[in-house]
C-alpha cells in the first residue's frame, strides 16, 4: 500500500480553489483533483472530501466556481486549504466578485470557471461532482500553479 500512495502522489495536477455559496454562506477549499470531463457541453469534474464543509454546501447549493491559481499563489492555496470554513470566514480581507451562480471569484487568479452541478458520483471518502461551465475567464500572462506536495507538506 505504501508504494501505491507514493506513486499516486506523483500524479500531476493544477491547484484550484473551489468556491460556492448557499444562501448567505460562502466558502471555499483548495483542491488538486479536478479535470475536464466534456467539450460539449463544457463539463468539469471535481473530487471533494465528504468531511469538508464545502462538500455539504456544494451538495445543497448545486453551484461551484473553480478558481485556477497562478504561479506564486501557494499562499492562497494554503489559506483555503489548512483551515475549515466552519470556524473562519475564509474570504475576510480578500477581494472577490460574485459570479452568475453566486459563487465567489477570487481576484488576481489565472482563470475561473463558474459552474452548475449536473451530477455526482460517490467515490470512497470523496464525492465527484460533475458540473457544467456557464461562464469563464482568464487573466492574460498568468500561468497556472502546478501541485507539488513538498510545497505544502515539506
Amino acid at each position: 500500500m505504501k508504494d501505491i500512495e507514493k506513486a499516486m502522489r506523483l500524479i500531476t495536477s493544477g491547484v484550484y480553489v473551489v468556491t460556492t455559496r448557499l444562501d448567505s454562506r460562502a466558502n471555499g477549499l483548495t483542491v488538486a483533483w479536478l479535470s475536464r470531463a466534456s467539450f460539449s457541453p463544457p463539463l468539469i469534474s471535481v473530487s471533494i472530501g465528504k468531511t469538508r464543509f464545502t462538500h455539504d454546501l456544494v451538495k445543497k447549493s448545486r453551484v461551484l466556481a473553480v478558481n485556477v491559481l497562478a504561479e506564486g499563489q501557494e499562499d492562497i492555496a494554503r489559506h483555503f486549504g489548512f483551515r475549515s470554513g466552519r470556524e473562519v470566514d475564509k474570504f475576510a480581507g480578500l477581494e472577490t466578485r460574485t459570479a452568475i451562480t453566486g459563487s465567489p471569484i477570487l481576484q488576481g487568479i489565472a482563470a475561473y470557471l463558474d459552474c452548475r452541478v449536473v451530477g455526482e458520483i460517490e467515490a470512497g471518502d470523496h464525492t465527484i461532482f460533475v458540473a457544467e461551465v456557464v461562464e469563464g475567464g482568464t487573466e492574460d500572462g498568468l500561468k497556472p500553479l502546478i501541485y507539488r506536495r513538498e510545497s505544502y507538506f515539506g
